[in-house]
């Protein structure tokens, strides 16, 4: 039974207040919020050093991972090392491609269909982007185009493998890339010096990509991934009619008042940010038990390796807040056609900003799906019936907004 609901064109019923969850993380943000000590912090000292007995609060080196179940000391080893560069965060890849194909996991079991193609493009900024396309077989008539936009930490590579494949096998081509300092992109491991600049990438990779001549006169959407839901919304606000629609999963798109930071915590925060931008934050717990509700699936969060997963840069806190606050004031500025999909009891990112989003946006054509009982990862950690109905949703919309072009 799908325990669901639909929302179109009418007010979401559970009103939009505020709310206390049984976790105290209903937002993304608030996992990365600092606790401050008073750091012993000389100004006239060189701001990133590298070395491990440098004060806890400016470390900068990647932790050590726990080990693996299931793989060789040799791969263990291998995912241990640094990956704050992108040359280590390629080779780790590389080495873990068979294993992570081999997992017992939905999204890993299909048969690919059609090609697969991986190529680098050097940006605007000089770096080079880790860029992935998935096409529908030769003879297959494609309907239209998907083009992603990941999550914080996280890569277009490892489980958006499976859930591009998915939306192949209904006739679409799926595009995808990693954000600069994300995945096999390069750029310092989970440094974010702009938020904006992220979504400027996105439209110079995107833009460039809907020239080929595969999608000419094609249909074109954005699906939007936590994070990469603001990414989505921000690429939208800069470029209203560059796209036919706009997926957001579990977006990230506004900051609930009751995990707001007090004033002078976010004063501190964006004033250490200008001196020690690079630096990481106290260490923070494991999300995998939020995000993924299915036991067995939790437990194969480990093989992405090359996700960021250690404590959150200052001035990446500091973009990410900024971020939804704008998107807050401009969100009656949205417009596109919006499909809006979020699992009822995720405390990662809060529903209730899904039904913020949903009610201020002007879009005439707008739907919100929660999932009851589901959790952050719906395309991912929830029982294999929620992923397949999640993905009917999304091709079920996908379709009929393709059908009538």
């Amino acid at each position: 039974m799908d325990l669901s609901f639909t929302l179109r064109f009418r007010p979401p019923n559970p009103p939009l207040s505020r709310r206390k969850l049984e976790s105290p993380i209903i937002h993304p943000l608030k996992r990365f919020l600092p606790t401050f000590h008073r750091p012993d912090i000389n100004p006239n000292a060189k701001p990133f050093p590298m070395s491990s007995r440098t004060h806890q609060s400016t470390v900068v080196t990647a932790k050590l991972n726990k080990p693996i179940d299931g793989v060789s000391e040799e791969l263990n080893l291998i995912a241990s090392q640094n990956l704050d560069h992108a040359p280590a965060r390629r080779r780790v890849r590389s080495a873990f491609v068979q294993v992570q194909q081999e997992l017992d996991h939905p999204l890993f079991k299909m048969t690919p269909p059609g090609k697969t193609y991986e190529w680098y493009e050097r940006n605007s900024r000089g770096l080079e982007i880790f860029c992935k396309r998935w096409i529908p077989e030769p003879g297959v008539r494609m309907k239209g185009a998907v083009f992603f936009c990941h999550g914080y930490g996280d890569t277009c590579t490892f489980f958006f493998e499976g859930i591009a494949k998915r939306i192949v096998a209904s006739g679409y081509g799926v595009y995808a890339l990693d954000h600069p300092g994300f995945g096999l992109s390069e750029g310092l491991h989970g440094y974010i010096p702009s938020f904006d600049e992220l979504a400027d990438n996105v439209i110079e990779q995107y833009t460039k990509i809907k020239g080929r001549p595969e999608l000419r006169g094609l249909p074109c959407f954005l699906l939007g991934q936590s994070m990469g839901g603001a990414v989505a919304l921000k690429v939208h606000l800069k470029e209203p009619r560059a796209w036919d629609g706009i997926i957001l999963v579990a977006p990230m798109c506004r900051i609930a008042e009751d995990v707001q930071p007090p004033a002078p915590i976010l004063k501190a925060l964006i004033l250490l940010s200008k001196v020690l931008p690079k630096a990481k934050l106290l260490p923070q717990k494991d999300l995998a038990a939020l995000c993924f509700r299915d036991l067995k699936k939790r437990k194969m969060a480990d093989y992405n390796v090359i996700c960021y997963n250690d404590q959150m840069r200052l001035k990446t806190a500091v973009e990410l807040l900024n971020a939804t606050k704008d998107i807050e004031k401009q969100v009656e500025k949205v417009s596109s056609p919006l499909l809006i999909l979020h699992g009822a009891a995720d405390k990662v990112t809060d529903p209730l900003v899904s039904q913020f989003l949903y009610q201020k946006a002007s879009s005439k054509d707008k739907t919100l799906k929660l999932y009851e009982g589901a959790y952050h990862s719906i395309l991912e950690g929830e029982p294999d019936t929620k992923i397949f109905a999640v993905f009917d949703d999304i091709i079920a919309w996908l379709d009929s907004r393709c059908s009538a072009k």
